[in-house]
């Protein structure tokens, strides 16, 4: 049966250990940054599972000047505004680093600390936190949506500013999670891997906007991904890993089971996020994902994910444009109208 989730496997001579952005991860499996990660009982089970690591929970830039804001709101003194702003940085900040700790503390696994911002000021002394508290490593998950039809800074630059300010900050590897949306995706990933950036996650799933015509308001849409949604992943993966061998790649949004893991593999990715699987499929979705890659590699003969990483990324074509012409011409030309 076409899709059918693999019983089980014999061997035990496959090695499916894999290295991302210099970290030993024993599966390519990693939980990516969500509300399964913000909480250590959570984030226990997603380690009992044999996740390969674990992504926790952003820190939200705005979440934090929106809290001091509302404390703002109900005091009398509005001269203590900086003392407020201060106090709340410092509890989230706390909060944050103590979860690092606990999670250190209570799994095998690496832990990935992700930090949600927009500005490049104000998070290198944290980031050194982070490094402290014991994280293994950061991701960076910069979302901004330019809307400045005179902005004097390309998106690029500002990307950049914010990676260089983390990476003088710590030792410890630093990764970007990236928008699918932005312009010329491979010389970012070009420039950021030269700024220091150690791994590159492709892609963030966005606030999807909708429209409740009823009551004449804006929404949210589906907030869980799709595995349809797998396809720019896999585009932008096979062609970032061809280009910039430098960097390692985490192909993320549209990972729902085993296949798509072994397909993000096959165009490049070190590593495979894995987030609304989660939510619909609980925790036992990392475990059914890692003996469906075993299974499928003994039955292709494959030792280990070094033998076939890679195998269909665009490392023999000399243009991307090309390529993707070609790719649509042959689709369409079986599929032409009688």
């Amino acid at each position: 049966m076409a899709g059918a989730f693999p019983i089980e496997t014999t061997s035990k001579m496959i090695d499916i250990t894999t290295t991302y952005a210099g970290l030993q991860l024993k599966n390519p499996i990693v939980a990516a940054s969500s509300g399964l990660t913000s909480n250590i009982n959570k984030i226990k089970e997603l380690a009992a599972q044999g996740v390969g690591a674990i992504v926790l929970k952003s820190l939200f830039e705005e979440q934090i000047e929106m809290q001091g804001q509302s404390m703002l709101e109900h005091t009398d003194y509005p001269e203590a505004a900086d003392y407020i702003a201060q106090y709340v940085r410092g509890e989230q900040v706390n909060q944050y680093l103590d979860l690092i700790s606990q999670a250190k503390q209570s799994t095998d696994v690496p832990v990935i600390a992700s930090i949600n911002c927009f500005r490049a000021d104000a998070w290198a002394d944290f980031a050194g936190r982070i490094e402290q508290a014991g994280a293994d490593a950061i991701e960076l998950n910069v979302m901004r949506l330019e809307t400045d039809l005179f902005a004097k800074e390309s998106y690029e630059d500002q990307y950049v500013a914010i990676v260089a300010s983390i990476v003088k900050a710590v030792k410890i590897p630093v990764t970007v999670k990236l928008s699918r949306t932005l312009s010329n995706i491979p010389a970012l990933v070009d420039k950021l891997r030269a700024t220091g950036a150690k791994g590159i996650v492709l892609f963030n799933r966005s606030y999807r906007t909708d429209v409740d015509i009823e009551t004449e308001s804006l929404c949210s849409g589906n907030v869980f991904s799709q595995p349809t949604d797998i396809c720019d992943t896999l585009r932008y993966t096979g062609i970032c890993s061809a280009l910039i061998p430098g960097v390692s790649l985490a192909a993320s949004t549209g990972v729902h089971g085993w296949e798509e893991v072994v397909k993000c593999i096959l165009v490049g990715s070190s590593a495979v996020q894995m987030c609304s699987a989660l939510y619909k499929g609980g925790s036992t979705a990392i475990k059914e994902a890692i003996l469906g890659l075993t299974t499928w590699m003994e039955r292709k003969g494959y030792r280990s994910i070094e033998e076939f990483r890679g195998r269909l990324n665009a490392a023999d074509i000399k243009s991307a444009t090309m390529f993707e012409r070609m790719q649509f011409m042959k689709y369409f030309s079986r599929h032409e109208s009688n």
